[in-house]
């Protein structure tokens, strides 16, 4: 059954600034400059890894080319199909809940291609659907003419007291809580990230839209003059990361 509907009818428009931490644990921290929100990560694989193992030891078995063996090859994309299913049954939700309470939504321009290198964590890292789920707020944003502000990946929103703005040496991904050598306040690690990138997403919006992010250095042309090897010239430059109608 096919059925048209308007989707911008009853839908509730909110006027918040919002800053969100991605995470492993909780999925997401989202500070609204007054309180904190922690949305725990659904784990979607781990879920179903085990009937997933069950279904592809039973698979791997089977003769290769008999009808047993396509059977449970159908199996087991099923086990990823529900896999994905849910995965973004939460993400367009989470998302939607969001964008209805929000003008600007805030976050970490995130390396995901290179944090998958990680193998202990390059499971979890690709289950948790990060990259999605900004793709999601950034087209639901648009719709109701918001913005999606991306700060760079290396500002340091976990290491920075949101309070003095001191930023520390180094602090470990085991340590989820600290206290400010300058001014004493304690800190609970993924709120204090997600209160600092809602900050730099308003610093940023002040700054006219500006968002500086150092670039990688390109390659900018290639001059070849007679008798003489190619010379490459490489320059970094600054460009803009804000996502706006």
């Amino acid at each position: 059954m096919l059925c048209e509907v308007d989707s911008d009818v009853n839908q509730p428009s909110g006027d918040r600034i919002l800053g969100i931490d991605l995470g492993l644990k909780d999925f997401a921290i989202v500070h609204d400059g007054n309180e904190v929100t922690k949305h725990s990560n659904p784990k979607h694989l781990k879920r179903h890894e085990k009937n997933l193992a069950r279904k592809q030891k039973k698979f791997a078995r089977k003769v290769k080319g008999s009808n047993s063996k396509n059977k449970y090859k159908k199996l087991v994309a099923k086990v990823h199909e529900r896999v994905s299913n849910s995965r973004q049954d939460f993400l367009h939700k989470l998302s939607r809940k969001l964008v209805n309470e929000s003008q600007v939504i805030v976050v970490e321009n995130l390396n995901v291609k290179g944090m998958v290198l990680n193998r202990k964590l390059s499971k979890s890292i690709s289950d948790v659907g990060w990259g999605m789920f900004i793709n999601f707020l950034d087209y639901k944003l648009k719709r109701k003419e918001g913005q999606l502000v991306e700060i760079g990946r290396f500002f340091p929103s976990s290491k920075t007291c949101s309070c003095c703005g001191h930023v520390l040496n180094e602090l470990t991904l085991d340590i989820r809580e600290w206290d400010c050598p300058s001014c004493g306040t304690h800190h609970d690690r993924d709120g204090n990230a997600a209160l600092n990138i809602r900050n730099q997403g308003i610093r940023i919006l002040s700054m006219d839209g500006g968002n500086p992010v150092l670039a990688e250095p390109r390659r900018s042309k290639t001059n070849k003059p007679k008798g003489r090897k190619a010379s490459v010239n490489e320059a970094g430059s600054l460009h803009r990361t804000v996502r706006s109608v």
